[in-house]
């Protein structure tokens, strides 16, 4: 597609999302949960062909991708199901669209209070998985907006099928179609004109690994719902439970590790690490974690290689992590304040002042008390479901559901009243 015809394409699926995006934002909660569990049934009718075509998406990519890749972007029938599954759990969660809060009776006689909308049309960019297309288009949906989906290019045929999908869904809810869009193309082109539609686009959220997301930040001046990294710590306090800060610090890095909410340092207090290293040491060696301590962590365990400076701020999607022994809550959180994401942060402790301390005092958009760092999550927060994870301090902070995808504006209610 040449770059005139592109920029032409794109002009005009950026007016379509727009105008559709009005005509959802006006639609009434029935006719958008039809959509979603339309789509649903239609994810389930076709699931056949969709993982046939999915398999000639994962075969391309096999030349190129490593394992870790292929399982992000491979579908099979309990995955579709999920998918399916997840929809109907959308399209009964309670519809947030024109409500309102914060009323109040003004001395005038005028009530004011604020009343939740749609914010418009999303842009959507993310990498391997195609389930992400389903998620994304079933939460936009759901709250009003249209959207522009951008998935990876090895998943392109797999995201066509799904948004088919979606925009028969819109089709059968008399709903434009248009309200769910692919990009046309997988010419990376079509994502720097995306990220100039500031006229039609009014969010950016992209969702997948840091360069992905520093080069989307570098390039719009839309806004973005953004995390860059997700350098996580647990700190065991010296008052932590024993069996607790095991169980916590063993699950928080192991239960899965390719996760932006995986705990990637420990933080342990000086006068328990005696104590508590060695045992964790011979559990992570269990599980193939790599460990890269301070000198103290080296001394007490002969596996553990010397940290270098760049891994106490570095998030590795891997069985490696980072350990270090502090002298007390004080230092836990000047490290997590100098070395962290701000994404997600955990103490381990049973004295009720630094626990206090601690979750006023970090600056993150989760802060935990006596459990896993992997609890960081949409669905477990009890949102129904997530678009993404949120560092920033504006708009949405922490993991994103369907309140995140909308905004408020103040509505006033008169009986002629005028300003003197």
């Amino acid at each position: 597609m040449s770059t005139e015809n592109l920029d032409t394409r794109m002009t005009e699926l950026g007016q379509a999302a727009r105008a559709a995006g009005r005509v959802i934002a006006a639609s009434g909660t029935e006719a958008r949960d039809q959509v979603l569990r339309t789509t649903a049934s239609l994810i389930q009718e076709r699931a056949d062909a969709i993982l046939e075509t999915n398999m000639a998406d994962v075969e391309a990519a096999k030349a190129h991708r490593d394992d870790a890749f292929i399982d992000r972007l491979a579908l099979d029938g309990s995955r579709l199901e999920a998918l399916a599954v997840e929809l109907e759990h959308i399209a009964e969660l309670p519809d947030l669209l024109g409500q309102t809060s914060d009323m109040q009776d003004q001395p005038n006689g005028l009530k004011i209070g604020r009343m939740r909308v749609p914010i418009g049309v999303i842009g959507m960019i993310y990498e391997a998985r195609p389930g992400v297309t389903v998620e994304a288009g079933g939460l936009c949906i759901k709250s009003g907006n249209a959207v522009i989906l951008r998935g990876g290019t090895e998943s392109y045929r797999s995201n066509q099928a799904l948004v088919e999908c979606l925009q028969e869904g819109l089709r059968q809810a008399s709903l434009p179609p248009e309200g769910a869009q692919l990009l046309p193309t997988t010419d990376r082109a079509a994502i720097d004109a995306l990220l100039k539609m500031d006229e039609w686009v009014d969010l950016i959220i992209p969702r997948g690994g840091t360069e992905l997301i520093k080069r989307v930040h570098d390039q719009t001046h839309i806004p973005i719902l953004k995390h860059l990294h997700g350098v996580c710590h647990v700190y065991i306090d010296d008052t932590a439970d024993r069996d607790q800060a095991i169980q916590i610090a063993v699950n928080a890095k192991t239960q899965r590790y390719g996760v932006c909410n995986a705990m990637e340092t420990l933080l342990v207090a000086e006068s328990r690490a005696e104590e508590l290293l060695p045992v964790l040491g011979d559990v992570y060696a269990e599980h193939g974690v790599e460990i890269r301590g301070c000198p103290r962590t080296c001394d007490l365990l002969e596996q553990a290689v010397p940290a270098v400076e760049g891994d106490w701020s570095e998030e590795y999607l891997s069985p490696v992590l980072s350990v270090r022994v502090v002298a007390d809550l004080d230092e836990a959180m000047d490290h997590i304040e100098k070395y962290g994401s701000h994404h997600t942060d955990a103490i381990v402790t049973t004295d009720e002042e630094r626990a206090k301390r601690f979750m006023r005092e970090v600056d993150s958009s989760s802060v935990i008390l006596n459990a896993s760092t992997r609890f960081a999550d949409g669905f477990e927060y009890g949102l129904g479901a997530e678009i993404g994870i949120s560092t920033d301090k504006l708009h949405a902070r922490g993991p994103v559901g369907l309140e995140g995808l909308t905004s408020q504006k103040f509505v006033v209610y008169g009986d002629g009243q005028v300003r003197v």
